[in-house]
Formats: C-alpha cells, sequence, structure tokens
C-alpha cells in the first residue's frame, strides 16, 4: 500500500470534524425529536408512526452494505470516500429539510409523506456518511493520530448535539411564534432550513481539507461475496457490531423520551422554580434587552417551562460530554480502547437507571445526574469508531486485504438499525402504555411508561453492550501490535515503487 506522512495537521482534523457536524445536526435531530415531530407536531398516530421508523429506517439500513461495496470500488483522482462527501452534500440538505416539513394531508398521506422523507434521508444520510466514516481509516495509520482525530471528531459531534438539544426546541418556538402545532410546524421548518444550509458548506470543506493517505494496490480486487465472508468470521466486528446496535437504540429512546420526560412527568411548577434558581429567566431577560424581546417572549409564556428545562439540562449534559471528550484520548492511550469504552460504558449506564427513582419535583437532581451521566458517557464516545478502525486494521493484518468502507457499511448498518429500533420502540412502547398526544395529562400507565423510557430501558441496554466487549480481543497489546506488523507490511510494498 501507498503510504506517505502519517501525521495529520490541526486545520485536517479540524475540517474532517466539520462532516460530523454537518451530518449530526441532521442525526441528532432525528434520535432526540423525530418520535416527538411525527406524534405531537405532525400527528402521525404514535404506532404508525413507529413502523414509519422501523420499516424506513431497517430498508435504509440494508442499503448501507451496498453502499459499502460501492464506496470500497470507486476509483476517482479524489479518492475512493472524499467524492462521496461532496457528491451528496446537496442532496443531504434537501431531503433533510423535506423531512421535516409538515404537508397538509389526510392521516394517509402523511403517514405515505413521512415513510418517503425517511426512507429518502436516511438512504442518502448512508451515501454520505459511511464514506465519511471510512474515510477516518484511510486519513492516517498511526494509532495515537487516530485517536486525536475521533476527540476533534466528536467535539464537532458535541457541538452539534449542544445546537440540537440546547437550541433547537427554542429556535422552533422563537421562529415560530408559539407553542401551537402550526407555529411549531413553521419554527421546524425554519430551523431544518439553516441546518440544511450549515450542513452543506461543512461538507465542501470537509471535502476540500482531507487527503487519502492509505491506498490499497491497484491490483487488490476481491468480490463483495469475499468482503462479507471476511466480515463473518471476524470476531471483533461481530461483536462491535452488537456493541452499535445496542448503543444507538439507547441512545435514540432516551433522546426520544427526554422532552416527554419534561413535559409529562416532572412538575411544571418544579420546573419553573428551577429555571429561576438557576438564573436561566435571568438569562433570558438580558438577552431580551440586547437582542429583539419577540425573540425571547415565547420563554415566559405558560407551558414553555419543560421546553427551557430540558434544552438548559441539555446544555450542561452536552458540555459535561465535551468535557468528557478531552479525557477519552489520555485513558484509551493508557489502559487500551476496550477497556476504557466498557467501563465508562457501565458507569454511564447507572447514571441513567438511577433518573427512574427521582419524584416529580426533583428537577435539580434531574439536572445533575444528566449532567454527571453526559461526562462519563463523553469519555467513551470517540472510542466507538476509532475501535471500528481499528477492526479494519485487524482485518487487513488477518487477511492481507483492506476492505475499509464495507466493514464501515456493516457498522453504520448496526448504527441505523439500533436507531430505527430505539425510534420505534419508543413510540410502539408509548402507544403500549397508553400515551395520547392531544391529552392534556397522561394517565399514570404512560407516565411510568415515559419514566421507563428515559432510565431503567436504556440503562439496562447499556450495561448489556459493555458487557459484550469483555469479548472483544482487541486490547491496547494486540493494537501496537498490529499497527507495527502493517507498517512493516505496507513498507515492503512501497520499497519496489521507490527503488
Amino acid at each position: 500500500m501507498k503510504n506517505s506522512s502519517q501525521r495529520l495537521s490541526v486545520l485536517e482534523k479540524i475540517g474532517y470534524s466539520l462532516g460530523d457536524l454537518a451530518a449530526n445536526l441532521i442525526f441528532q435531530t432525528l434520535m432526540a425529536f423525530l418520535a416527538f415531530f411525527y406524534t405531537d407536531i405532525y400527528k402521525i398516530p404514535p404506532g404508525k408512526a413507529s413502523m414509519v421508523m422501523l420499516i424506513g429506517g431497517i430498508i435504509g439500513a440494508c442499503f448501507n452494505l451496498v453502499m459499502g461495496a460501492i464506496a470500497d470500488r470507486t476509483q476517482t483522482r479524489w479518492g475512493k470516500f472524499r467524492p462521496w462527501v461532496l457528491w451528496t452534500a446537496i442532496p443531504f440538505g434537501v431531503i433533510s429539510l423535506a423531512a421535516f416539513s409538515t404537508p397538509d394531508f389526510s392521516e394517509g398521506g402523511k403517514v405515505a409523506y413521512a415513510f418517503i422523507t425517511y426512507l429518502l434521508l436516511v438512504v442518502v444520510y448512508s451515501a454520505n456518511n459511511l464514506p465519511y466514516s471510512a474515510l477516518s481509516g484511510v486519513l492516517t495509520g498511526d494509532m495515537k493520530e487516530r485517536n486525536s482525530l475521533s476527540s476533534y471528531r466528536f467535539v464537532a459531534v458535541m457541538v452539534a448535539q449542544f445546537v440540537v438539544q440546547v437550541l433547537l426546541l427554542p429556535l422552533v418556538l422563537s421562529l415560530g411564534h408559539g407553542v401551537g402545532p402550526e407555529q411549531k410546524q413553521e419554527g421546524f421548518e425554519k430551523v431544518m432550513m439553516m441546518f440544511a444550509i450549515t450542513g452543506v458548506v461543512c461538507f465542501i470543506i470537509t471535502f476540500l481539507t482531507t487527503k487519502e493517505r492509505i491506498h490499497p494496490p491497484q491490483e487488490e480486487k476481491t468480490p463483495v461475496k469475499q468482503d462479507l465472508q471476511d466480515l463473518v468470521k471476524n470476531k471483533p466486528w461481530l461483536i462491535m457490531l452488537a456493541v452499535t446496535i445496542l448503543v444507538f437504540i439507547t441512545l435514540a429512546i432516551k433522546g426520544g423520551m427526554n422532552i416527554f420526560y419534561f413535559k409529562y412527568y416532572l412538575s411544571e411548577q418544579s420546573q419553573v422554580a428551577f429555571l429561576d434558581k438557576v438564573g436561566f429567566n435571568k438569562i433570558i431577560s438580558g438577552l431580551s434587552h440586547i437582542f429583539n424581546p419577540a425573540a425571547f417572549e415565547e420563554f415566559q409564556k405558560p407551558g414553555s417551562a419543560p421546553y427551557a428545562a430540558s434544552s438548559f439540562t441539555s446544555a450542561f449534559s452536552t458540555i459535561a460530554m465535551i468535557v468528557g471528550i478531552s479525557f477519552s484520548k489520555p485513558f484509551a492511550d493508557k489502559f487500551g480502547k476496550r477497556n476504557v469504552f466498557s467501563v465508562f460504558l457501565a458507569l454511564s449506564a447507572l447514571c441513567l437507571i438511577a433518573i427512574y427513582f427521582y419524584n416529580q419535583t426533583a428537577v435539580m437532581a434531574v439536572f445533575v445526574t444528566q449532567t454527571l451521566h453526559g461526562f462519563i458517557y463523553g469519555i467513551t464516545i470517540p472510542l466507538l469508531w476509532a475501535m471500528i478502525a481499528d477492526v479494519a486494521d485487524y482485518s487487513e493484518w488477518k487477511n492481507n486485504r483492506r476492505a475499509t468502507a464495507i466493514i464501515f457499511s456493516a457498522m453504520i448498518f448496526g448504527l441505523k438499525v439500533g436507531l430505527s429500533v430505539g425510534g420505534a420502540l419508543s413510540a410502539w412502547l408509548l402507544s403500549i402504555f397508553g400515551y395520547d398526544a392531544d391529552a392534556a395529562s397522561q394517565t399514570a400507565a404512560a407516565t411510568n411508561g415515559i419514566k421507563l423510557l428515559v432510565s431503567v430501558i436504556p440503562g439496562l441496554i447499556f450495561i448489556a453492550a459493555a458487557l459484550l466487549l469483555l469479548g472483544y480481543r482487541l486490547n491496547k497489546k494486540m493494537e501496537l501490535e498490529i499497527e507495527d506488523a502493517l507498517k512493516q507490511r505496507r513498507n515492503k510494498i512501497k520499497e519496489p515503487q521507490t527503488a
């Protein structure tokens, strides 16, 4: 394999990370608000919304395997993976906007529109994000540089998460000028337009600032069947696939239920008192004096406290995640990715489970626990994709063939399955628990179901993922052995070309 300098400049790391910022403005919105958008804003019944997310997501996920084979066999003067980031930038933006638009159809028309736009969105997401993710495996073969790149990348993810979970609802209320369904529909469309334009610009920057350094030799061509056979014999890949599915089921459930938890379980009066205690109302008053007061008046109206408290809590949780990410690389360098991932995943699960036991007035306790969860979980965030890149190296080391995109495609397949199952499971369980989007208050069964969906259920799934990692054999020692072996192999291939 041709191999140039493995060092990455700060500019390239930042440029690469902007691609994740762009994708996650949409991805985080899907995780945190799609179920809420379908049921409470577009008024699709929960059971039908769950089928849209499940069927559309599974079909879209299957496209990942096709996309992996296509990307691995792409040959352009720009490389294998970079061109796809550019080619899909504008379609991604356009379809994202369409998916969160609310045309006035009948119930059946709404379901059909939601299904078509969601399916198109997950397909174009695959065509964009799979090559983008695989790109991290060919920018450098240096493990420490790869850990560093992952940290940059997931700081960008956290910035996107901060924007979505903290600012999206306030922006929706402000730009839509109200808390009613029609105002929120208008607000969502305006926010998604902003996200779409930002995403297109970021993807173009990613394309312009990155360079593929690890190239398979021209003669290395294997059939797709062989690639798939290699995958199913790759135990580290099988474990990471299962872990990826479980992690994203958890994120979809927890993220999607957070606004329901604040809106229907926590006492609104207690949330108002919490916001006053932490100074939120003073912040809003100060901003109103600096900017247009109309942009902030929605936060002083009755019924806005759950949106404000949820956003404020998410703000500190996301900031804590960003702080946690900064500990990821030094911990991974010292203790190994697998060990750090499994331990901190289990600890974050305990934080989630604790939330179930808080009463309706314990808003401050929820705030502190979610912030602590954010810090602990943040330590794990860069490790998932860095470990998948390591699995690609393991596959090359074992099979003497590199199939970066097919490995990443299978993992993004797991991501999509997890996201789809988690989102569909959330909407389906809401219907089972008796949730009614038009009710002023929910039944005891529905409220308890929302509590379970934001705490115990995702916590137990995280613990299952942590236990699976006990069978992952690529510890720190083996990572270094594979890195050294691949360097020697690539240098031997390179020497005749430079003789």
